[in-house]
Parts: structure tokens; sequence; C-alpha cells
């Protein structure tokens, strides 16, 4: 059972609704993960504005949700590995590429990089080293690229905590997390 209430798009403030009428419009309807984050009007519109802003940056939404699943996985948050699998599948990423990039997998090199890279700011609490961020660039990143695969990992640690630690009810197709198995 969720530890916050879920908050509803038709029974709320002015400011809330707004909010979660254009996320209901995005998704045509409103995943509990936003409804409960709409508990908090600032809150929501960080986290809203962080997904348009990424939405449209220079990396390819396959490889977000690619990155997402990995922290997901990583932070073992159940709701977000369903969420972003589905939407990866919708972004042009095949199931095999979703379960490899749940464990931080990818048969391309590139895209491999990104992976590794998004869960050593994980793992490591973002203390990274200049072999790390070479690493990427090797690969063809550029800084901008750079900027925004760590710009993903700190949306998915927003979104993986506010899922963990109020025990959001999973609205998307369930999968199983890997580190579980």
């Amino acid at each position: 059972m969720n530890r916050i209430p879920l908050v509803d798009r038709q029974a709320t403030t002015a400011d809330r609704k707004a909010l979660l009428d254009a996320i209901h419009g995005t998704f045509g309807a409103t995943p509990n993960m936003f409804r409960a984050v709409a508990n908090s009007p600032a809150a929501l519109q960080s986290m809203w504005s962080a997904f348009g802003a990424l939405g449209g940056g220079v990396l390819p939404a396959k490889l977000g949700e690619q990155i997402a699943v990995a922290v997901a996985d990583r932070n073992a948050c159940e709701y977000c590995l369903a969420a972003h699998t589905a939407l990866g599948r919708k972004a042009g990423a095949s199931a095999e590429e979703m379960q490899q990039a749940q464990a931080g997998k990818s048969a391309d090199a590139r895209t491999q990089a990104a992976l590794r890279f998004a869960l050593k700011l994980v793992n490591d609490r973002g203390q990274v080293a200049d072999a790390d961020v070479q690493a990427v660039r090797a690969q063809g990143f550029s800084d901008e690229e750079i900027v925004e695969i760590l710009a993903h990992v700190a949306l998915n640690l927003f979104t993986n905590y506010v899922n963990v630690a109020f025990a959001v009810p999973v609205d998307f197709p369930a999968v199983k997390l890997r580190r579980s198995a």
C-alpha cells in the first residue's frame, strides 16, 4: 500500500490539476507516480519540466529509456523498471535490448559506454574519475551528451526514490527486477 496519497486530478487544486491534466494528455492516463508527486506542486512541476527538457535533448529517447531501466534495476525500483521498459519499447528498443539495458549491458558499444557511465554515477554517487568521462568520450559522446547522461541519471534517481520511498503502486506491466533474481 502506498505511503502517501495519490492525488485525484479531478478533485484537487487548480495548480495541481493543470499539471496533472497535461500529464494525462501525454500518457492518456495519469500514472500513479505523478499522482504521488502531486502532493507537492513544486516537486511535480520540477519533475514534469525535467522530463520535458530531457525529452527535447540531444540523447535519443531509446537511450534515455535504456539508462532509466539500468538505474531502476540498480535502485530496485519496480515502478520505474516497468514504466521505462514500456516507454523504451515505444521508443523503438526491442525486448532484448531493454532486458540487456536492465543489466547495464548493450551489444552496441556506444550504448554500453553510456550505461556503464550511468551506473558508475549511481554506484559511486557521482564520484567518477577523468578516465570514466574519457571512456564515454572515446565512444563519440560530446560534452553535451555526457551532461545529459548525468541529467537522466539524476532525474531517474528522483523518480526511483519517490516510488520506492512512498511504495507507489505500479500501474504499468510488471517487469522482474534482475537484482532479486
